[in-house]
């Protein structure tokens, strides 16, 4: 029998991929995608596309969508309330693991694993260990389309948003960026691919700059470029 699972979905090339690897397989069943949205600009925490787009992209992968929606300025310990709360809901219905489709991040895998175990579930990482620049060579090979929607300006100009990852948008990636982008480097938006029933349709609007600070202590600021998507 299989094991039930949420998959927790970003939207972006390595939450496909992972979600790819799970379908092919025959361990878990997924419940549903989970997408944590700004309540307040409705939109993918950190990705930055709306929700009617999450909304269409899920459709054409044809599994449910839960919705986690967080407050547009949350502390750490009102978001952990939140998702402990998400999943203790989740755990109620049978399911017993949450997916991720991180990569290498030791401190993140850890917190996540502490605060799935606080609620009694367990987390599986399809992706865990892999080679970054393996991984989104065979995401392009298996005929996935993805954009950059959110680009960190410190580490990649403006140019970069809005551009499809193919084999020759890696090669005009600086050495220092992560050709996965999972030290943060970049999101994207997946709208096509071997998950799919269809493509999903949009137009590209205008790109965004948006400045976040860094640290309290420091003042220390970075400014994201977002290409807006219709």
């Amino acid at each position: 029998m299989r094991k039930k699972a949420i998959f927790n979905w970003s939207g972006g090339k390595d939450s496909a991929l992972a979600l790819h690897y799970v379908l092919q397989g025959n361990v878990f069943e997924v419940m549903t995608l989970m997408t944590s949205v700004n309540a307040e600009l409705e939109r993918i925490s950190m990705h930055g596309v709306h929700k009617d787009l999450l909304k269409r992209q899920v459709e054409a992968i044809g599994l449910p969508l839960s919705i986690l929606s967080i407050p547009g300025e949350v502390t750490m310990p009102e978001y952990d309330r939140l998702m402990s709360e998400k999943m203790e809901g989740f755990k109620a219905q049978g399911i017993t693991h949450s997916i991720f489709g991180d990569i290498f991040l030791e401190d993140l895998k850890e917190y996540r694993e502490k605060r799935l175990a606080e609620v009694g579930l367990k987390g599986h990482f399809p992706l865990w260990k892999r080679n970054t620049a393996g991984l989104v060579r065979e995401f392009i090979d298996l005929g996935f389309k993805t954009m950059l929607v959110s680009v960190d300006g410190s580490k990649l100009d403006q140019s970069f948003a809005g551009q499809i990852i193919d084999h020759d948008l890696l090669k005009e990636l600086p050495s220092n960026v992560d050709p996965c982008g999972e030290n943060g480097e970049f999101h994207s938006f997946v709208f096509d691919g071997p998950i799919f029933s269809h493509p999903v349709a949009f137009e590209k609007g205008e790109v965004v700059p948006k400045e976040y600070t860094l640290s309290s202590q420091t003042q220390d600021k970075v400014t994201y470029w977002f290409q807006d998507l219709l």
